[in-house]
């Protein structure tokens, strides 16, 4: 468990320095330069993310229950992460109405997928996991919002080609990681096939 909180406390916390430091953050990138603010933040956001993949596989093989998540969450489960697979989408492919609606799709995204695996999962593990995940993007979102009023973001309008394109390719790559890629890569399939 200590890999993973690790894990958590490197890879959220540099992915906070926004919601908690902007001001020291655009100090630093001013003093090193934003090519070397990328590489350090990247290297070290690689070491939390590793951290936490061995971390939760580590946990997993001891799992320590808190309640017992009820059969209709885990099917829920599956539409939520469906949903969150085109709101991921929709911060990739430019043009799109969804962005243009909710500003952040990719934060969205994070938020409905950490509900949806807190819904289905119910261990300790999975509380710290989804859970700082689901903390760290309601408060991300929050900061987001407030910076894009402060300095009066306006998004493009989408067009209905590009939002049917977002559509389709989040349902897409959901289809391959929920029926393929998650039981191939973490040793679990959500829909038993």
């Amino acid at each position: 468990m200590t890999a993973l909180i690790l894990g958590l406390l490197i890879f959220l916390g540099l992915h906070s320095v926004r919601i908690v430091a902007e001001p020291w953050r655009q100090r630093t990138i001013a003093r090193m330069g934003e090519g070397a603010w990328k590489g350090v933040y990247s290297l070290l956001s690689g070491l939390g993310l590793a951290l936490i993949v061995w971390g939760y596989a580590q946990a997993r093989l001891t799992p320590l229950p808190l309640w017992t998540a009820p059969v209709w969450a885990r099917h829920l489960a599956g539409p939520l992460t469906l949903v969150a697979f085109v709101l991921l989408a929709a911060a990739y492919v430019p043009g799109n109405g969804i962005k243009a609606r909710l500003h952040h799709p990719m934060l969205l995204a994070v938020k409905v997928w950490a509900l949806a695996h807190l819904l289905a999962n119910d261990t300790l593990a999975d509380l710290l996991l989804f859970g700082g995940f689901l903390l760290w993007a309601v408060l991300d979102f929050r900061t987001a919002r407030r910076r894009d009023a402060a300095t009066g973001t306006v998004y493009p309008p989408g067009r209905l080609s590009r939002t049917l394109l977002t559509t389709a390719v989040g349902v897409a790559a959901w289809a391959v990681f929920a029926f393929w890629a998650h039981g191939a890569w973490l040793g679990v399939r959500p829909f038993g096939v």
